[in-house]
């Protein structure tokens, strides 16, 4: 993958965060997600490359742009997969709450899990943990292996988990095993890169969270020499045919990040709203100021990018 490829990508996520920025607090999650994905899809249509949408917005009679198996991109050559969250946190936008992101990777063709629409179980640390997590464990054993490959307390380690009743037993667990817990109203894909950012105040995250999301995790984990395991989660009979139809036989396995992400990977994101990891859009007069990361597997090099952007010489923001 062209390395100049991936300071490509944050225009394109910078062009999402700049426009969802727009409608932060403003109590309209569909219009924020709309006005991200105009965006992204526009500016995706001006880079030189031949992609493929396979983590999107939905499927083709569901969504209007960034559906899966939309052609992007304006040349014939270097086929990519693409994979997609133009507004990550629509609620938490609407709401002008912390941690709403644009994100997006690249990988070769045929790169990236096909993963259904539906839930996914998920355990993300950092490197330092590498190898010391296993999905299969409980909340507990993961949090004292964490802790002993980190060399510190249980008490020194915040977990972040989605806010949702069937978190309550591995909060409960965690907290009864001495463990700091970050709740979060949504979003996990910008916590799950936190958790492998040595200083972003996170160690790990725990819990289930949206599978497409978490393809989106593997791949910046994946840049990030981070350790990730998932598993489906399925809770009907439609889910497991649907899976099925996308490739996918075996319900009970555990995906690693480099199962859900392969080959050269590239990740980028720019904060919509500020969180653990990137300090959200600021606007002054006639422009304004953005905060991403960018990554590349191959190179395992992280840039932190704040760009500050003049609306009249670009009038595509």
């Amino acid at each position: 993958m062209d390395r100049n490829l991936a300071l490509e990508l944050v225009r394109v996520t910078e062009a999402a965060a700049l426009a969802a920025g727009r409608w932060v607090g403003k109590g309209d999650k569909t219009a924020a997600d709309e006005a991200a994905t105009s965006a992204m899809r526009r500016t995706l249509g001006s880079l030189d490359i031949s992609g493929t949408v396979v983590i999107g917005e939905g499927e083709m009679d569901e969504a209007p742009m960034l559906y899966i198996g939309e052609h992007v991109g304006n040349a014939d050559s270097l086929e990519v997969d693409i994979a997609v969250d133009p507004l990550e946190g629509t609620n938490i936008c609407a709401k002008g709450m912390n941690g709403a992101i644009a994100t997006i990777a690249l990988a070769p063709r045929g790169g990236f899990l096909h993963a259904p629409d539906m839930y996914m179980e998920k355990i993300v640390v950092g490197p330092a943990a590498r190898g010391a997590i296993d999905i299969n464990l409980s909340p507990r054993e993961n949090l004292l292996r964490v802790a002993e490959a980190k060399r510190c307390r249980t008490e020194d380690l915040t977990v972040v988990i989605l806010d949702r009743p069937r978190h309550d037993k591995i909060v409960s667990e965690l907290r009864r095993a001495g463990a700091c817990i970050h709740l979060i109203p949504d979003g996990d894909v910008a916590p799950a890169i936190a958790a492998a950012v040595e200083g972003s105040g996170v160690d790990m995250l725990m819990g289930v969270g949206g599978a497409p999301e978490g393809v989106l995790a593997a791949a910046a984990l994946k840049c990030l020499d981070g350790d990730m395991q998932g598993r489906l989660v399925f809770l009907s009979q439609s889910e497991r045919e649907r899976a099925v139809a996308m490739g996918i036989k075996d319900f009970d396995r555990v995906y690693s990040a480099e199962e859900m992400a392969r080959g050269d990977v590239v990740f980028a994101a720019t904060g919509v709203t500020s969180g653990d990891l990137l300090t959200g859009v600021r606007y002054f007069s006639g422009g304004a100021q953005t905060h991403s990361i960018v990554m590349r597997s191959q190179s395992r090099t992280v840039r932190f990018v704040e760009a500050r952007h003049r609306f009249d010489h670009k009038p595509v923001y």
